[in-house]
């Protein structure tokens, strides 16, 4: 039985990761680290908190004696690390936040995972050479892009808010943990994700919510940014191909070729909810769309090329944005 560290697994992304890792990787025992901070919530793992394969630490990345104990109870051999302040509007108004966990948490756990798997330099422990530390980001360390053209592996990093200068400098710091003492390690960055569990405060449920309680449904600016959108489990399987068959070393995107500007999507899911759960007062829920001041540094337009996770490592994404949207409102319906 191995012993993998998750990180920040009661998040959206993270408790959407757990259960299907453990469903496809019969081998595996998750330790969840979560502080469960306003955006962690064990109830999102209510599937597998009765699982024999699954514990839960509440804990800070950030504190390095929990994280050495972490490594010293259970002999973890790989760390699968999502804890992240992930917010930008957070992160304009209060940033100290965002470096002391993206930049300082990620720090000590990748300090301590080398102390416990490398003897010196690209010298592995006995026993410790399948041990890998993947690393969960995001497109936006790219900054933005114009009307044409997709981030790879190879664009410059430019980030333009102090959640994505904090999540470029943590991916920074596992580049160097790979060159400098040879920690196996991999990094994703993924474009917006979508799907069951996410945080009320994020674009899509925040659409549905303010719909659904005849609410003004409030749009950045023109309406006219561009993201592309990647359902949730199709992220999940990418992180677990990455962690299992990625090179060392290596950054693999992961996109969803789902371009569309937040009016599409706000368009997309009032259409979908007219039909689905009618408005009381007849009318359709477009009619509470509001536009409102833009968010200060606001990245025009996002769109990952994930052609290298496919052709390296065989990935897929089983939904496009049609299917998966439909799921995520369904779900949301029954939550609120």
């Amino acid at each position: 039985m191995r012993n993998i560290l998750v990180t920040g697994g009661a998040g959206f992304i993270g408790s959407n990761f757990i259960p299907y890792f453990i469903g496809n990787n019969t081998d595996v025992h998750i330790i969840n680290l979560d502080l469960l901070t306003y955006a962690g919530n064990l109830e999102n793992l209510n599937e597998v908190k009765n699982n024999s394969r699954y514990t839960f630490v509440k804990g800070d990345i950030c504190d390095r004696q929990l994280v050495e104990s972490i490594f010293e109870k259970y002999t973890i051999s790989g760390v699968i690390h999502f804890a992240a302040e992930s917010h930008v509007d957070n992160s304009i108004s209060g940033p100290e936040a965002f470096i002391r966990t993206n930049i300082n948490g990620t720090f000590t756990l990748l300090d301590v995972a080398r102390k416990n798997w490398m003897n010196t330099s690209f010298e592995v422990k006995d026993g410790k050479s399948g041990n890998r530390f993947l690393h969960v980001s995001t497109d936006e360390v790219y900054g933005t892009l114009g009307k044409e053209g997709l981030f790879t592996e190879k664009t410059p990093y430019s980030p333009n808010s102090p959640y994505s200068a904090s999540k470029a400098s943590s991916d920074l710091l596992v580049r160097s943990y790979f060159h400098t003492y040879g920690l196996n390690v991999v990094t994703t960055n993924c474009s917006n994700n979508y799907g069951p569990k996410q945080h009320n405060e994020k674009l899509i449920p925040t659409i549905i919510r303010k719909a659904l309680s005849s609410q003004p449904i409030p749009i950045y600016g023109d309406g006219l940014n561009v993201r592309d959108w990647l359902y949730v489990l199709d992220h999940a399987k990418g992180i677990d191909l990455a962690f299992h068959t990625g090179v060392s070393g290596e950054t693999y995107n992961i996109g969803g070729r789902n371009e569309r500007t937040n009016l599409q999507i706000v368009d997309t899911i009032c259409s979908i909810l007219d039909l689905k759960r009618p408005s009381k007062n007849g009318k359709s829920y477009k009619a509470q769309i509001t536009f409102v001041k833009d968010r200060a540094g606001h990245d025009k337009r996002y769109a990952i090329d994930a052609s290298k996770l496919e052709r390296e490592l065989g990935w897929k994404a089983d939904e496009d944005f049609d299917s998966g949207i439909i799921k995520t409102i369904e779900w949301y319906l029954t939550k609120f």
